[in-house]
């Protein structure tokens, strides 16, 4: 059982997720969210500034800065992204 403000929850934060997932609005938000979070850790894991893999991938800064803050973006940008880190993208339909 969780404690949160005052009341008692009964649900786990991932059946709160699941709940929420049936509404395609937050499924989108997550779905976004989520591809802006691997891009910055691959980013980071490659020891990359936004500018110098703007740079390898062929795209401006403001680009790679958008994306990490959950604008949307093609997966053709993604994918040269994940190039110049020479790492692959994976989409997954679940």
């Amino acid at each position: 059982m969780n404690i949160m403000k005052g009341k008692i929850m009964s649900k786990s934060i991932d059946d709160v997720i699941q709940e929420k997932m049936k509404n395609p609005e937050f499924k989108k938000d997550m779905a976004q969210f989520s591809s802006s979070v691997a891009l910055l850790k691959a980013r980071e894991d490659a020891g990359l500034t936004q500018r110098e893999l703007a740079e390898k991938a062929g795209v401006p800064q403001s680009t790679v800065a958008r994306i990490e803050c959950g604008y949307s973006t093609s997966t053709k940008t993604l994918s040269k992204l994940a190039s110049a880190m020479n790492k692959t993208m994976r989409i997954v339909i679940s």
